[in-house]
């Protein structure tokens, strides 16, 4: 099993980069996808899902929709060769944006259910 460099970026208890295993790394990667503004990386001015702009939007079934089919959109063009996305679930509950991902990671055919909240959102 090889190990990634864990993100956030932090070193580990010997002072080294700090590592983690796959299943972590894909999930990482998942949350770089969502959190990324585009134009926010120099070299890769499209990358990201626009997410965060939407925080601030009214609450609505239509930004839900929105919401769902941006995020699904943004992980299969920039993680397809990583993951199959089987849903995505999205809930503004009093302006914490909430998004549910189900992904089977292609490698090994695993099913895996992770959630993320907008950075600086109540738990």
């Amino acid at each position: 099993m090889s190990d990634f460099l864990d993100f956030p970026y932090h070193f580990d208890g010997r002072g080294r980069s700090a590592v983690t295993a796959r299943e972590d790394h894909i999930r990482d990667l998942i949350e770089q996808v969502l959190f990324t503004a585009p134009g926010e990386r120099v070299m890769r001015p499209d990358f990201g899902s626009g997410l965060l702009a939407l925080v601030f939007e009214p609450n609505s079934t239509t930004l839900a929709a929105t919401t769902q089919t941006l995020v699904q959109g943004a992980l299969q063009q920039y993680l397809a060769d990583l993951i199959a996305v089987q849903g995505v679930s999205v809930v503004n509950d009093d302006g914490a944006l909430r998004v549910t991902v189900r992904y089977v990671v292609l490698l090994d055919r695993s099913t895996h259910v992770a959630s993320f909240g907008a950075p600086g959102a109540a738990s």
